[in-house]
Protein backbone atom coordinates (compact mmCIF):
# COMPACT_ATOMS: atom_id res chain seq x y z
CA UNK A 1 0.00 0.00 0.00
CA UNK A 2 2.61 2.67 1.01
CA UNK A 3 4.55 1.50 -1.89
CA UNK A 4 1.33 2.35 -4.24
CA UNK A 5 1.23 6.04 -2.78
CA UNK A 6 4.88 6.55 -3.16
CA UNK A 7 3.94 5.95 -7.23
CA UNK A 8 0.68 7.89 -7.25
CA UNK A 9 2.87 10.97 -5.72
CA UNK A 10 5.33 10.99 -7.76
CA UNK A 11 3.04 10.71 -10.89
CA UNK A 12 0.29 13.71 -9.70
CA UNK A 13 2.56 15.50 -7.57
CA UNK A 14 5.63 15.88 -10.06
CA UNK A 15 6.45 19.17 -12.00
CA UNK A 16 4.31 20.35 -15.07
CA UNK A 17 6.91 19.54 -17.27
CA UNK A 18 6.82 15.90 -16.64
CA UNK A 19 3.56 15.81 -16.09
CA UNK A 20 2.49 17.26 -19.73
CA UNK A 21 4.72 14.20 -21.03
CA UNK A 22 2.60 11.46 -18.83
CA UNK A 23 -0.64 12.81 -20.15
CA UNK A 24 -0.11 11.36 -23.32
CA UNK A 25 0.68 7.98 -22.14
CA UNK A 26 -1.63 4.96 -20.64
CA UNK A 27 -2.42 5.47 -17.18
CA UNK A 28 0.32 2.03 -16.66
CA UNK A 29 2.76 3.74 -18.89
CA UNK A 30 2.83 7.28 -16.93
CA UNK A 31 3.48 5.20 -13.43
CA UNK A 32 5.98 3.53 -14.90
CA UNK A 33 7.70 6.68 -15.95
CA UNK A 34 7.84 7.92 -13.20
CA UNK A 35 9.02 5.66 -11.34
CA UNK A 36 11.67 4.96 -14.14
CA UNK A 37 12.89 8.41 -13.96
CA UNK A 38 16.39 8.72 -13.55
CA UNK A 39 17.57 11.71 -11.39
CA UNK A 40 20.44 13.85 -12.64
CA UNK A 41 22.49 16.92 -11.71
CA UNK A 42 20.58 19.40 -11.97
CA UNK A 43 17.24 18.28 -10.86
CA UNK A 44 15.34 19.58 -7.58
CA UNK A 45 13.39 17.57 -5.57
CA UNK A 46 11.48 17.29 -2.28
CA UNK A 47 12.38 14.32 0.21
CA UNK A 48 9.92 14.00 2.79
CA UNK A 49 10.03 11.10 5.42
CA UNK A 50 6.27 9.86 6.90
CA UNK A 51 5.78 11.43 10.41
CA UNK A 52 8.91 13.34 10.22
CA UNK A 53 8.09 16.87 9.20
CA UNK A 54 11.45 18.28 10.42
CA UNK A 55 13.72 15.69 8.18
CA UNK A 56 11.56 17.51 4.59
CA UNK A 57 14.27 18.64 2.27
CA UNK A 58 14.48 20.54 -0.77
CA UNK A 59 17.75 20.33 -2.66
CA UNK A 60 19.16 20.59 -6.04
CA UNK A 61 21.48 17.81 -7.15
CA UNK A 62 24.86 19.34 -8.00
CA UNK A 63 27.03 18.23 -10.64
CA UNK A 64 28.23 15.12 -8.80
CA UNK A 65 24.69 13.64 -8.53
CA UNK A 66 25.09 15.03 -4.61
CA UNK A 67 22.47 16.40 -1.95
CA UNK A 68 23.35 17.40 1.01
CA UNK A 69 20.07 15.57 3.83
CA UNK A 70 19.45 15.62 7.55
CA UNK A 71 21.41 13.50 9.70
CA UNK A 72 23.01 11.68 6.78
CA UNK A 73 25.05 14.52 5.51
CA UNK A 74 26.10 13.77 1.89
CA UNK A 75 23.69 11.39 -0.33
CA UNK A 76 24.64 10.42 -4.35
CA UNK A 77 21.44 9.93 -5.84
CA UNK A 78 22.25 10.99 -9.57
CA UNK A 79 21.87 8.36 -12.03
CA UNK A 80 19.30 6.30 -9.39
CA UNK A 81 15.62 5.91 -10.41
CA UNK A 82 13.46 7.55 -7.68
CA UNK A 83 12.33 4.77 -5.74
CA UNK A 84 15.68 3.25 -5.73
CA UNK A 85 16.59 6.81 -4.37
CA UNK A 86 14.04 6.72 -1.75
CA UNK A 87 15.24 3.46 -0.36
CA UNK A 88 18.95 4.57 -0.38
CA UNK A 89 17.81 6.84 1.90
CA UNK A 90 15.50 5.00 4.15
CA UNK A 91 18.07 2.24 3.91
CA UNK A 92 20.33 4.98 6.05
CA UNK A 93 17.74 6.42 7.98
CA UNK A 94 17.56 3.18 9.55
CA UNK A 95 20.96 1.47 9.71
CA UNK A 96 22.32 4.75 11.60
CA UNK A 97 19.04 4.24 13.94
CA UNK A 98 17.47 7.63 13.66
CA UNK A 99 14.27 6.26 12.42
CA UNK A 100 12.92 2.64 12.56
CA UNK A 101 10.98 1.69 9.34
CA UNK A 102 11.35 5.39 7.28
CA UNK A 103 8.90 5.81 4.49
CA UNK A 104 10.77 8.18 2.45
CA UNK A 105 9.24 10.06 -0.60
CA UNK A 106 11.12 11.70 -3.34
CA UNK A 107 8.99 13.81 -5.50
CA UNK A 108 10.49 16.41 -8.15
CA UNK A 109 10.25 19.94 -8.71
CA UNK A 110 12.34 20.53 -11.49
CA UNK A 111 13.44 18.46 -14.18
CA UNK A 112 17.15 20.21 -15.39
CA UNK A 113 20.00 17.42 -15.56
CA UNK A 114 17.59 14.48 -17.19
CA UNK A 115 16.95 16.26 -20.92
CA UNK A 116 17.91 16.00 -24.65
CA UNK A 117 17.94 19.03 -27.15
CA UNK A 118 16.83 18.38 -30.21
CA UNK A 119 17.82 20.28 -33.14
CA UNK A 120 17.82 21.32 -36.78
CA UNK A 121 15.38 20.11 -39.23
CA UNK A 122 12.92 18.79 -37.24
CA UNK A 123 9.09 19.45 -37.07
CA UNK A 124 9.06 20.77 -33.16
CA UNK A 125 12.56 21.45 -32.48
CA UNK A 126 13.02 21.83 -28.22
CA UNK A 127 14.31 20.20 -25.34
CA UNK A 128 12.56 17.09 -23.74
CA UNK A 129 12.56 15.39 -20.44
CA UNK A 130 14.17 11.71 -20.24
CA UNK A 131 10.78 9.80 -19.41
CA UNK A 132 12.46 6.74 -18.90
CA UNK A 133 15.86 4.99 -18.45
CA UNK A 134 15.16 3.39 -21.96
CA UNK A 135 14.93 6.27 -24.41
CA UNK A 136 16.01 5.87 -27.52
CA UNK A 137 17.28 8.15 -30.13
CA UNK A 138 13.74 7.46 -31.86
CA UNK A 139 11.95 8.36 -29.26
CA UNK A 140 13.46 11.18 -28.87
CA UNK A 141 13.04 12.16 -32.89
CA UNK A 142 9.16 11.25 -32.04
CA UNK A 143 8.95 13.80 -29.58
CA UNK A 144 10.02 16.49 -31.98
CA UNK A 145 7.40 15.49 -34.52
CA UNK A 146 10.16 13.76 -36.60
CA UNK A 147 12.55 14.74 -38.85
CA UNK A 148 10.76 17.32 -41.79
CA UNK A 149 10.74 16.85 -45.33
CA UNK A 150 13.64 18.70 -45.75
CA UNK A 151 16.26 17.19 -43.07
CA UNK A 152 18.36 14.39 -43.93
CA UNK A 153 18.71 11.23 -43.05
CA UNK A 154 21.71 10.91 -41.36
CA UNK A 155 21.89 12.88 -37.03
CA UNK A 156 24.28 13.43 -35.04
CA UNK A 157 24.49 12.59 -31.40
CA UNK A 158 26.70 14.85 -29.09
CA UNK A 159 26.59 14.49 -25.12
CA UNK A 160 28.85 12.19 -22.29
CA UNK A 161 29.72 8.80 -22.05
CA UNK A 162 31.46 8.00 -18.46
CA UNK A 163 32.43 11.43 -18.21
CA UNK A 164 34.30 11.59 -21.70
CA UNK A 165 32.83 13.57 -24.59
CA UNK A 166 30.57 11.63 -27.19
CA UNK A 167 29.91 12.47 -30.79
CA UNK A 168 28.18 9.36 -32.80
CA UNK A 169 26.95 10.26 -36.62
CA UNK A 170 23.51 7.81 -37.06
CA UNK A 171 22.05 6.37 -40.31
CA UNK A 172 18.47 6.64 -38.98
CA UNK A 173 17.03 5.24 -42.37
CA UNK A 174 18.88 1.63 -41.70
CA UNK A 175 17.62 1.74 -37.92
CA UNK A 176 14.02 0.69 -39.64
CA UNK A 177 15.87 -1.74 -42.64
CA UNK A 178 17.98 -3.58 -40.35
CA UNK A 179 15.65 -6.64 -39.50
CA UNK A 180 15.39 -5.58 -35.80
CA UNK A 181 18.81 -5.02 -35.08
CA UNK A 182 18.49 -1.75 -32.93
CA UNK A 183 22.21 -1.41 -32.55
CA UNK A 184 22.21 1.80 -34.05
CA UNK A 185 19.04 2.73 -32.15
CA UNK A 186 21.60 3.88 -29.30
CA UNK A 187 20.15 5.00 -25.67
CA UNK A 188 20.30 8.34 -25.13
CA UNK A 189 21.31 9.93 -21.77
CA UNK A 190 20.57 13.67 -20.23
CA UNK A 191 22.65 16.37 -21.50
CA UNK A 192 22.45 14.68 -24.96
CA UNK A 193 21.60 16.70 -28.65
CA UNK A 194 20.06 15.69 -31.69
CA UNK A 195 21.14 18.07 -34.49
CA UNK A 196 19.09 17.16 -37.90
CA UNK A 197 21.18 18.61 -40.87
CA UNK A 198 19.68 19.41 -43.86
CA UNK A 199 19.42 16.98 -46.97
CA UNK A 200 21.87 16.84 -49.20
CA UNK A 201 20.58 18.80 -52.68
CA UNK A 202 21.68 18.85 -56.65
CA UNK A 203 20.58 21.27 -58.88
CA UNK A 204 19.65 21.10 -62.56
CA UNK A 205 19.05 23.63 -64.96
CA UNK A 206 18.82 23.42 -68.86
CA UNK A 207 16.41 21.47 -71.00
CA UNK A 208 14.36 20.02 -68.61
CA UNK A 209 10.55 20.60 -67.23
CA UNK A 210 11.20 21.59 -64.14
CA UNK A 211 14.49 23.06 -63.99
CA UNK A 212 15.82 23.96 -59.72
CA UNK A 213 17.23 22.53 -56.31
CA UNK A 214 16.34 19.17 -55.66
CA UNK A 215 16.71 16.68 -52.50
CA UNK A 216 19.59 13.85 -53.40
CA UNK A 217 18.53 10.90 -52.51
CA UNK A 218 19.97 7.93 -51.18
CA UNK A 219 22.24 6.35 -54.36
CA UNK A 220 20.22 8.60 -56.86
CA UNK A 221 21.60 8.33 -60.09
CA UNK A 222 21.78 10.94 -63.06
CA UNK A 223 18.93 9.34 -65.08
CA UNK A 224 16.56 9.58 -61.83
CA UNK A 225 17.51 13.75 -61.09
CA UNK A 226 16.77 13.99 -64.84
CA UNK A 227 13.47 12.39 -64.28
CA UNK A 228 13.07 14.61 -60.74
CA UNK A 229 12.91 17.57 -63.11
CA UNK A 230 10.44 16.45 -64.64
CA UNK A 231 12.23 15.27 -67.43
CA UNK A 232 13.39 16.60 -71.39
CA UNK A 233 12.03 18.87 -72.57
CA UNK A 234 11.17 19.23 -76.60
CA UNK A 235 14.54 20.62 -77.32
CA UNK A 236 16.70 18.44 -74.64
CA UNK A 237 19.00 15.50 -75.03
CA UNK A 238 20.48 13.10 -72.83
CA UNK A 239 23.43 13.04 -74.82
CA UNK A 240 26.14 15.36 -73.51
CA UNK A 241 24.75 16.20 -69.90
CA UNK A 242 27.37 17.84 -67.92
CA UNK A 243 27.78 17.94 -64.26
CA UNK A 244 29.86 20.32 -62.38
CA UNK A 245 31.16 18.72 -59.26
CA UNK A 246 33.93 19.98 -56.71
CA UNK A 247 37.05 17.64 -56.33
CA UNK A 248 38.47 16.95 -53.26
CA UNK A 249 40.13 19.96 -53.46
CA UNK A 250 37.46 22.16 -53.75
CA UNK A 251 38.07 23.31 -57.11
CA UNK A 252 35.22 23.18 -59.60
CA UNK A 253 35.11 21.40 -62.35
CA UNK A 254 32.70 20.08 -65.66
CA UNK A 255 32.61 16.74 -66.95
CA UNK A 256 30.32 14.24 -68.70
CA UNK A 257 28.98 11.36 -66.43
CA UNK A 258 26.99 8.07 -67.29
CA UNK A 259 23.25 8.17 -66.91
CA UNK A 260 23.13 5.06 -64.28
CA UNK A 261 26.37 7.35 -62.36
CA UNK A 262 25.24 8.20 -58.79
CA UNK A 263 25.49 11.82 -58.12
CA UNK A 264 27.16 14.13 -55.32
CA UNK A 265 25.76 16.57 -53.25
CA UNK A 266 25.98 20.19 -54.25
CA UNK A 267 26.57 18.47 -58.25
CA UNK A 268 25.02 21.08 -60.81
CA UNK A 269 23.61 19.13 -63.83
CA UNK A 270 23.45 20.76 -66.83
CA UNK A 271 20.91 19.32 -69.72
CA UNK A 272 22.01 20.49 -73.38
CA UNK A 273 19.51 21.60 -76.06
CA UNK A 274 19.93 18.49 -79.00
CA UNK A 275 21.40 19.84 -82.31
CA UNK A 276 19.09 18.08 -84.26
Amino acid sequence: MHRMLRILRNVFAGPALLLTCLLVLSPSQGRAAAVDYSLAAGDVIRVSVYQNPDLTTDARLSENGNITFPLLGTVKLGGLAIADAEALIAKGLEQRGFVKQPQVSILLQELRGSQVDVIGQVNRPGRFPLETTSMRLTNALALAGGISPTGADTVVVTGERDGKPFRQEVDVAAIYASDGNNAANIQMAGGDSVFVNRAPVFYIYGQVQKPGVFRLERDMTLMQAVAAGGGLTPRGTLRGIKVNRRDAQGKLGSQPIALEASLQANDVIVVSESLF
